[in-house]
């Protein structure tokens, strides 16, 4: 084996201590990365064995599905094994106006809708886009992104976190990771290079255990997204009727023997197979033999169950151009905006269908990304209906070059799937979308079209448990006769006293369009009569266009009835949400 040491620097490697070989090792790394480093570090024979902290690191985790926060945890722990005083804490629990007296601030952050940070970060966020955006110059900070490529606005919460926070005068200690849908390694890769520049800003080594990361854990949930819990399908019926032009279906799936739990506002992680109609289609138009083994598993099984062939990603076209030499997908690829547009409209397999070529077994498997589990909100409590989940599933149906597909995990759960098959599912606990704690206080739910889903978990959760709160739902979709989702269920708890009012608004029935946010405008004097009552509001749907529009008209109906301008409702709101009171579980 060829060392590229001399000898001498070999000896003197040999007489470092073990903190010492730790240190030097993540400073190498972080060289390597180009991870900013400060000009002056000790020399390793005066780096002390063990000395007291003087830095404070805080990790501030924003995650909308748990793998920012996972990662998170991961620094919190390298951190701490380096010697580090580090702490943990999610961005839901995080008070931002205290970010002025911190030392070393590291961000760990997920993006969601168009480019917006996660449900729990928005405080944050706020305020350092705000008027009153602090100064920071005494604060360092770095910021570690996640995000899926195949969107215009990849990884944008956490480039705009990074651009805020040196905007306010903070110091940046690493340049911003960026990392995508498969995410483990370019996050390892950041977290190594991280730790040994932070390693050096504090030239600081502690006795190993000295330093404790507080991160979040869920006790008894033996399965998660590395281990899912293989369940079967007991039950599925469409929920639309037969002429509506979508199709949303009644998902139950039985969880027996698995001693899983949940609760009302948590997610229901899917682990999806692919159609092999369309990987036979992929198979074809590409000539790759599907029996050819790629590492020990032939290639159309991978495709089947491994990669994801649905989504079109800018990696995907420039990958394919280049393999093919495609000169009209490399002049595409190099315009951002005309490919956005592209990517938005074609799938991968009308890609390979507007310009086949010939593509190798490997080259296929490595055009495609893993495949990732989707997340859907949960539709029941298990107060009643014990070992089972149900989900509200809206089946993605599309047309392209003559074929009709359906999304991938919405067509595997609301179409291919039949009763009695396996599927691998998991928890993801959503700790930022609860009922009230007491089953007294108020509750306003705002819904459109399969965003009602959590809402029949709370109202199943509240007539179990005998609440006596006031329940009001806001809720919208296409048409009465069409969409009205769990409309039996609804009118019951009406009768029943349990759901105190309704107001639903249906887009596509009358002369003029309707939406969930014009109900909370003609409703604003009675929406703040709750508001003053305790009420909690809870909004769940889509968070480019409803859920945004549906804040403008809460901040609108709030500055209304309560004689507000409109900066002191959005501070209104911005409190309610720093108290719980607004929730939103949005995607």
């Amino acid at each position: 084996m060829n060392i590229p040491l001399t000898p001498e620097l070999l000896a003197q490697l040999q007489h470092l201590s073990a903190p010492q070989l730790a240190f030097l090792a993540g400073y190498a790394w972080a060289k390597s990365e180009g991870a900013a480093i400060p000009a002056t570090i000790p020399t390793p024979d005066i780096i002390p064995a063990a000395t007291p902290v003087a830095r404070r690191i805080t990790i501030i985790s924003a995650s909308q599905t748990g793998n920012a926060r996972k990662v998170a945890g991961q620094l919190a722990d390298k951190l701490s094994a380096a010697g580090l005083a580090v702490q943990h804490i999610h961005a839901a629990d995080y008070k931002p106006k205290q970010l002025p007296d911190e030392d070393i601030i590291l961000i760990v952050t997920s993006t969601q809708g168009e480019g917006e940070p996660p449900e729990e970060a928005v405080p944050l966020f706020k305020l350092l886009s705000g008027k009153k955006a602090p100064k920071l110059d005494d604060l360092s900070f770095a910021v570690l992104g996640l995000g899926d490529s195949s969107y215009p606005d990849f990884c944008q919460a956490g480039r705009d976190f990074d651009r805020l926070l040196a905007q306010c005068g903070a110091t940046r200690l690493a340049e911003p990771g960026i990392c995508d849908l498969d995410y483990q390694a370019t996050a390892t890769a950041w977290i190594e290079a991280a730790t040994a520049s932070i390693a050096a800003l504090s030239a600081t080594v502690v006795p190993s255990g000295s330093a404790t990361a507080v991160t979040a854990t869920t006790s008894g949930v033996t399965y998660n997204k590395e281990r899912p819990f293989t369940a079967s399908l007991s039950a599925r019926q469409k929920i639309t009727a037969r002429q509506a032009d979508k199709n949303v279906a009644h998902i139950e799936i039985d969880l027996s023997n698995s001693g899983i739990r949940y609760q009302p506002g948590d997610a229901l992680g899917v682990w999806p197979e692919n159609d092999p109609a369309l990987v036979a289609e992929i198979l074809q138009l590409s000539g790759a033999d599907g029996d050819a083994l790629i590492d020990g598993t032939p290639l159309r099984e991978l495709l089947t169950s491994a990669r994801d062939i649905t989504q079109s990603t800018p990696q995907f076209v420039q990958q394919y151009a280049a393999l093919t030499g495609n000169e009209a997908l490399q002049t595409l690829a190099a315009d951002r905006d005309a490919l956005a547009a592209y990517l938005a409209a074609t799938p991968p397999v009308g890609i390979l269908a507007e310009h086949p070529a010939p593509v190798a077994a490997a080259d296929l498997a490595a055009l495609f990304r893993a495949q990732t589990p989707r997340l859907y909100s949960i539709a029941s409590s298990q107060d009643e209906v014990g070992e089972e989940v149900h989900l509200t599933v809206g089946v993605v149906e599309y047309d392209h070059h003559g074929q009709h597909y359906t999304g991938a995990a919405s067509g595997y759960l609301g179409v291919r799937l039949t009763e009695g098959d396996s599927v691998r599912v998991f928890i993801e606990p959503n700790a930022n979308f609860r009922l009230p704690t007491d089953g007294v206080t108020p509750i306003i739910m705002i819904g459109a079209g399969t965003g009602v889903a959590p809402f029949r978990a709370f109202m199943q959760a509240r007539a179990a448990n005998s609440a006596t709160g006031d329940n009001w739902l806001i809720f919208g979709n296409r048409k009465f006769t069409d969409d009205f989702l769990y409309q039996a269920e609804w009118l019951q708890y009406r009768k029943d006293g349990l759901l105190t009012r309704a107001d639903l608004a249906w887009s596509r029935q009358g002369a003029e369009k309707e939406y969930v946010q014009h109900k909370i405008a003609a409703n604003a004097d009675e929406l703040w009569a709750w508001l003053q009552r305790g009420a909690h509001i809870y909004v769940c749907g889509d968070a480019a266009r409803m859920a945004r529009d549906v804040e403008h008209a809460l901040m609108d109906a709030i500055a209304r009835a309560g004689g507000m301008s409109a900066e002191d409702a959005e501070e209104y709101l911005d409190n309610l949400r720093a108290e719980r009171r607004y929730q939103r579980d949005v995607y």
